[in-house]
């Protein structure tokens, strides 16, 4: 198969191949690291390639098909990591310049669980610094480039894992989501992701510090990448292997009653109109499915969306005089804004912030035995400029208000999907599911069905 060809195929197509013998698991290897010689100068999406690594990999997972031994899901197929995710015997960075030689002595659980489904690792993506941005910037790894128009963001944190994907470096990623991390740059670059509920997937690492704000530790997942929505769920599985090192963790729970093939659309106004018109191809794409569309708003966006920001930058503005002396000036910028932009909470307000999230996923919860489903924009505008998030309080203040529908997912624990579902204006277009704790089968299921009816859209080469 021509190496052009084995970078379209995704992780699910590359297991079945390689178990088949259709394709070697080295010849996946050399495609991939030739596509990456190709265009990640261009893109820099990867701060560090694992060649050797990988090769080896290969060769041993080659040696199992040979020999007739069981394989797993993912056999013989390489994934990429987000550079705050841990993988044995490389950095990480966090996008930190001064943790660019602080190796992981242990896989995160995440990768772990794909290691175990016989897949691994081929290289390391860049990411915002501190994946406290929504631009992929970092002092160790630069700037990444978004390949439909290098004038925009690829988004962030998870930035170099989506353009990875949208350019066929890879066939899948891992990375995580504190505020759309792993939805925003699927949005900018034309890929799909899934965020788990919170404890699906454990969380942990070895490069201090070994536990985060509480913000992070109850908010915060890490999830699949993808071009496919078969490689998402595929890939959910093996992730979420039981893992001591997350005490928070609950592998295996399901809560699987019936439910009704109901999805509230979510648009208001401000929403630029490709987006729009993305969300509406989407329920015009699940109603065809036999979805039943209702316009109408899950409770309290807005106050959900405040408790996020309040408790979020809250403890952030606590940690900060520690980690801003390592801090680059584009990245202290954005901290900054965030500080302006957002109120401190007193000790009294932010604990009542934890109060009123849970009040508000009680009710949440109750409405979604009635509307499961919530189809809704990631971001509210198309990809902005770069430089656009740091221009001025005004930009960053417009820029939180078109991240309105990214709280829900993060703040009270629930799965969302993202999918593309089209272009417009040379950009691509993406759509997310938001659903029930637990029911990332009902968010990859309407994600399937959007797929199935508009297509995927990418790869791409660089513009």
């Amino acid at each position: 198969m021509p190496a052009t060809e084995v970078t379209r195929l995704g992780a699910v197509e590359l297991a079945g191949q390689i178990a088949s013998r259709e394709l070697s698991s080295r010849e996946a290897v050399e495609a991939l690291l030739a596509r990456i010689d190709e265009v990640n100068p261009r893109l820099n999406a990867f701060r560090v390639v694992l060649a050797d690594e990988a090769l080896a990999a290969a060769d041993e997972a080659d040696a199992k098909v040979a020999s007739g031994e069981a394989l797993g899901p993912l056999h013989g197929v390489p994934f990429t990591v987000k550079e705050n995710v841990d993988v044995a015997g490389t950095a990480t960075t966090s996008g930190i310049a001064a943790l660019v030689e602080a190796l992981a002595s242990r896989d995160a659980p995440g990768v772990a669980g794909l290691r175990a489904a016989g897949a691994f690792p081929i290289a390391r993506s860049n990411l915002a610094e501190f994946a406290f941005r929504w631009h992929s910037h970092s002092g160790a790894g630069g700037t990444t480039v978004n390949p439909w128009d290098p004038v925009r963001t690829p988004g962030g944190s998870s930035g170099g894992e989506a353009v990875a994907l949208a350019t066929g470096m890879t066939p899948l990623g891992l990375g995580n989501d504190l505020g759309g991390s792993l939805r925003i740059p699927s949005q900018f670059n034309g890929t799909a992701a899934l965020k788990p509920t919170f404890g699906r997937v454990g969380a942990a690492t070895t490069v201090p510090p070994l536990d985060s704000i509480m913000a992070v530790q109850v908010m915060q997942v890490e999830g699949p990448m993808a071009r496919r929505v078969e490689d998402l769920r595929a890939a959910l599985g093996p992730m979420s292997a039981p893992d001591p090192r997350d005490p928070w963790q609950a592998p295996g729970v399901t809560y699987a009653p019936d439910a009704p093939r109901r999805v509230a659309v979510t648009l208001w106004d401000g929403v630029d109109p490709d987006v729009a018109a993305g969300v509406r191809r989407a329920a015009q794409a699940l109603e065809g499915a036999g979805y039943e569309i209702v316009d109408v708003d899950p409770p309290r966006l807005d106050e959900v969306r405040d408790i996020w920001l309040g408790i979020l930058v809250s403890e952030f503005r606590g940690a900060w005089p520690q980690i801003a002396p390592v801090a680059s000036a584009d990245a202290a910028r954005f901290v900054e804004l965030a500080f302006e932009i957002v109120a401190p909470l007193d000790p009294a307000a932010h604990g009542m912030a934890y109060v009123e999230r849970q009040g508000i996923a009680r009710e949440w919860a109750e409405w979604m035995q009635n509307t499961p489903l919530v189809l809704a924009p990631v971001c509210a505008q198309q990809a902005f400029e770069v430089g656009y998030d740091i221009s001025s309080v005004d930009a960053a203040s417009a820029l939180v208000d078109s991240m309105r529908m990214i709280a829900p997912a993060n703040a009270l624990g629930l799965p969302a999907s993202a999918v593309p579902v089209g272009e417009a204006g040379g950009l691509p277009q993406g759509v997310q599911l938001i659903g029930p704790r637990w029911r990332e089968d009902l968010c990859l299921d309407a994600a399937q069905a959007i797929e199935d009816a508009l297509g995927t859209i990418t790869p791409i080469d660089p513009r």
